[in-house]
């Protein structure tokens, strides 16, 4: 569009380097959670369990908190990974992401920086990541 145009927009000229997106159904984490109470140590970090214990529906805040990180892991085209190489920390603004091991190290490579955002209803939680060269 042309700015003399529309003098007040502001453009973006961020390069994208990747896109990362996924969709989970929150009663499926939850199920999943119920019969294999280990599986929230493996899946989150320590900071991100004891953030969603404060919430009134932990599983939702944990669904939207795996997109993240699955959406992030596409994203940056990561093969092998841990799920705690990508952490979800914030929870007063918008959502940020702490990178270690393979992901740290792929996002290094490329040069990039991820935003993310995530959303959640009661039955549905999803997640985007884009990287910016």
């Amino acid at each position: 569009m042309n700015r003399a145009v529309n003098p007040g927009w502001v453009e973006s000229r961020a390069k994208v380097a990747g896109v990362g997106i996924d969709l989970l159904e929150v009663d499926r984490l939850e199920r999943a959670l119920e019969r294999r109470p280990r599986l929230a140590v493996r899946l989150f970090t320590s900071q991100e369990r004891e953030y969603a214990q404060g919430r009134t529906r932990p599983a939702t805040t944990l669904a939207s908190r795996f997109c993240v990180k699955e959406a992030v892991a596409k994203a940056l085209e990561l093969d092998a990974w841990s799920w705690h190489d990508v952490e979800v920390v914030g929870g007063g603004g918008p959502p940020r992401v702490r990178l270690a091991g393979a992901a740290a190290a792929r996002a290094k490579e490329l040069g990039a920086t991820i935003e993310v955002s995530l959303t959640h209803t009661r039955g549905m939680a999803g997640a985007v990541a884009v990287l910016s060269a």
